[in-house]
């Protein structure tokens, strides 16, 4: 019998030039640079893009990077990653700028973490685009790039098969979320486990805009408590009345101290729970729609299919085609029963 041949690794490209961030070059080599296929996460080719590849390419704190390709590789990547500036008015070298160009019209994609989104302002590629930086940029992209649609507060945004991520840690989730949509949701959180980070994030980047009043600990211990209860009992027809008298709150309070502390509404956190178990369930077991629309808290598998559609533009069979982990023996599940 012929052996089955090894699927070829997801070529990654990192645009690299005089000051790229270290963090994000960091964020991407962790996501992408570590070899995690015996943890059952893909195989990646992570490569160092530059101009030339004879001379390191500065970065802040006294640390370099040294290129590995030029950039004609950029024809060969699936994916390219531009990191963010440490001067968010650093212009890019023009080879660079161009690059970018040819690799968005031959349709790859290309994410920018941070101030990166500077980077594909300059090449003019967010011109009548939606784009995402640090909340405390979007006044300066805004002014240097008004052609851009700048969105205020999102953790990362995707127009025209460009992505762009808000600050810094929002530079782990985009990374994840770029893994999970190649590669399912079971491959982003072997990644994001090994990173000792969550898989996703959910909310906006209003959450951490400038320094809200802090809040009572018992507060906050009671929206963790809260959530952690959720996640054991995804499988229960949970209300926000049940998540508030779990929490000691009324209903109205509990809303809003659960968006003030996420960024996003209770109701549609505990729809982002449910939709991350049934990915999971898809991808690692065969049990049937019914069992995992139940499992998942869905109730049926209408009310799946219509959320799948909605948030993942895909059904919940198509998505268990795409990424169904072969080797999941048969009925397991990680969630409650």
């Amino acid at each position: 019998m012929r052996p089955l041949a090894r699927a070829r690794a997801h070529r990654i490209a990192v645009v690299a030039f005089p000051g790229i961030r270290a963090f994000d070059v960091s964020v991407i080599t962790e996501v992408w640079g570590t070899d995690r296929t015996d943890r059952g996460a893909p195989a990646f080719e992570l490569r160092r893009v530059a101009t030339d590849t004879s001379t390191p390419v500065p970065m802040r704190g006294g640390l370099s990077l040294l290129p590995d390709r030029t950039l004609t590789w950029l024809d060969r990547a699936d994916l390219i990653l531009i990191p963010g500036l440490d001067d968010h008015l650093t212009p890019a070298p023009a080879p660079v700028l161009d690059a970018l160009r040819r690799a968005h019209s031959r349709g790859t994609t290309l994410a920018a973490l941070c101030g990166g989104a500077f980077t594909l302002a300059q090449a003019g590629l967010l011109d009548g685009r939606r784009a995402i930086t640090h909340w405390n940029l979007v006044d300066l992209l805004r002014a240097q790039h008004p052609h851009v649609t700048v969105v205020p507060d999102a953790l990362f945004i995707e127009d025209d098969n460009m992505w762009t991520a808000a600050g810094t840690a929002a530079g782990i989730d985009l990374c994840l979320h770029l893994v999970r949509r190649a590669h399912g949701a079971e491959a982003a959180a072997t990644i994001a486990r090994s990173m000792v980070t969550a898989p996703f994030r959910t909310g906006t980047q209003a959450q951490f805009i400038e320094h809200p009043t802090p809040r009572a600990d018992r507060e906050a211990d009671a929206l963790a408590d809260v959530r952690e209860h959720a996640m054991r009992h995804l499988h229960e027809p949970l209300t926000v009345a049940d998540l508030a008298a779990h929490a000691g709150m009324s209903p109205r309070s509990f809303a809003r101290h659960f968006t003030a502390a996420t960024g996003t509404t209770p109701l549609r956190w505990l729809l982002d729970q449910r939709i991350a178990a049934a990915q999971k369930l898809l991808e690692r077991t065969d049990l049937p729609m019914p069992e995992v629309a139940r499992r998942a808290g869905f109730g049926s598998e209408v009310t799946m299919r219509q959320h799948f559609a909605a948030r993942l533009a895909t059904s919940p069979r198509a998505y268990r085609a795409a990424f169904t982990t072969a080797s999941a023996p048969a009925g397991s599940s990680p969630i409650a029963r």
